[in-house]
């Protein structure tokens, strides 16, 4: 795989046929989320597994994310099916209706304290924004509206409050037992929807790890509040999403692009892993082909320096899964050409506070600069490879580890290609050698080629590089180690 940006792919229904998920991963997979919103346990369970196993079949490494679903922040059912509502319709949301007794004057709601965090001029928004209700007043259990945008309302749909401003919390008891899943699952990533700030995701964590997972941890950013504590958040995290569904209804649309161009570009200077998200490739869930749009939406993504992009139910539900990826593969891999995206100024002016990041950084800076084919990290934990994907290049990292959660981790990583690595030896020019005859093997490097390598001199310590060497492929002539 030469493409650099990063494919995230939901597994569904569409994708239990063992020979769709085939096409999926040859297609261009890089990583599987699976949506704890819909689905047993048990269901994830056996997916992940046949994922994980099916990509080993064809010589791959592929990450794992799990979705939590977070707070149900929505309406509950019609007693008839769906309503009609119109400009001007009062319509009441009650926390204590009969949730399945909807009608055309009320609905019951999911989410039971929405009476408390609404009052009078309030616009909140169902069905992701396509109905607009202006709050008249709040009585007991009782939010009283008037339509000012009417539309098709059926069940469980979605409840936003223009601006933000829901006081849920980000983890719910269901994503709490879903977490002990996820560890289960030995998840690369766990997603954290609605998270509020650093604490929703410094909670996550700690609840990841009680339950023996060693995850990441990808904090989804859909509130219009968390905009406000953005830093603490991507500091919290190890990935962001660009959740661009809620967040799009909350913000409005017009304020979303300049936002998603933020998020990306904090994400990279902080060091940190970001995806892009919601709708990139919708049309695909019925046609074999995208709207010119969209190809724009992947492209600005890529060009922005996003790290992964995602597809939702074009691959967990729609006709063309398979198809839907390649044609993303396609789409990244011409914006990945354009010089914008292989070079770049980042940190240049600024200090570093490890020695394994300075050295990340002088390998990157030497690598577009030198005409170097390939860069060979061999790394523990990835730390390496990530600083070193944080620079815009069109040079391939290897990320070289005999350990398999740091392959599957680095999945996700732009420009990172994760590889198989074991050496007995602690001779560093037989490790060389052996470095450089792993990526010969996969035709990654040939004779004449220069190569970057970086690996501690204590090898199997985390955090432990400290040492830069450049090599021509098939010269026996290796200059010392700086």
């Amino acid at each position: 795989m030469n493409r650099r940006t990063k494919i995230v792919a939901t597994l569904g229904p569409r994708s239990d046929d063992p020979k769709v998920l085939d096409r999926m991963i040859e297609a261009g997979m890089d990583v599987a989320r699976l949506n704890f919103s819909h689905d047993a346990h048990e269901v994830h369970k056996e997916r992940a597994k046949t994922a994980r196993n099916r990509a080993r079949a064809h010589g791959r490494q592929i990450g794992v994310i799990i979705d939590l679903q977070g707070p149900k922040i929505r309406i509950e059912r019609f007693a008839n099916g769906k309503i009609e509502l119109t400009d001007g319709d009062n319509f009441i949301l009650d926390s204590a209706h009969d949730p399945n007794q909807g009608n055309q004057e009320r609905v019951g709601i999911a989410y039971k304290e929405l009476p408390n965090d609404v009052g009078r001029g309030d616009t909140l928004l169902l069905n992701d924004g396509r109905i607009l209700l202006w709050v008249e007043e709040v009585e007991g259990t009782e939010v009283r509206c008037r339509v000012t945008q009417g539309g098709e309302l059926s069940d469980r749909k979605g409840i936003n409050k223009q601006g933000g401003g829901l006081s849920a919390p980000a983890l719910t008891d269901k994503d709490r037992a879903d977490i002990l899943s996820a560890a289960d699952i030995k998840a690369d990533y766990l997603a954290v929807s609605f998270v509020r700030n650093a604490e929703d995701v410094n909670e996550a964590r700690r609840l990841l790890r009680a339950a023996g997972g060693e995850g990441g941890i990808i904090a989804k950013v859909e509130r219009a509040e968390a905009l406000d504590k953005l830093e603490e958040i991507i500091e919290a995290s190890d990935a962001i999403m660009v959740a661009r569904g809620d967040l799009g209804v909350e913000i409005g649309d017009e304020a979303l692009p300049p936002v998603q161009k933020r998020m990306i570009s904090l994400a990279r200077e902080m060091n940190r892993v970001v995806i892009t998200a919601t709708q990139m490739m919708e049309s695909m869930i019925e046609s074999p082909i995208p709207t010119r749009a969209e190809v724009f939406d992947v492209a600005n993504a890529v060009l922005d320096g996003t790290d992964a992009v995602m597809l939702s139910a074009e691959t967990a539900v729609g006709k063309y899964p398979d198809k839907v990826i390649a044609a993303m593969h396609r789409i990244c891999l011409g914006v990945e050409k354009q010089r914008a995206v292989t070079h770049s100024d980042h940190r240049i002016n600024t200090e570093f506070e490890h020695i394994d990041e300075a050295v990340a950084m002088a390998s990157m800076y030497t690598a577009n600069h030198l005409g170097v084919k390939a860069i060979a990290a061999l790394t523990e934990s990835g730390s390496t490879a990530l600083w070193m994907s944080r620079i815009s290049s069109g040079i391939p990292i290897y990320a070289l580890t005999s350990h398999v959660q740091t392959r599957r981790k680095v999945t996700l990583y732009r420009g990172v290609y994760p590889v198989s690595f074991e050496t007995t030896s602690n001779d560093h020019a037989v490790v060389n050698k052996e470095a450089i005859d792993e990526l010969v093997r996969r035709g990654a490097v040939r004779d004449g080629d220069l190569v970057i390598i970086t690996k501690g001199d204590l090898m199997g310590k985390l955090g432990g590089t400290n040492a830069m060497k450049v090599v021509r492929v098939g010269d026996m002539e290796v200059p010392e180690e700086t």
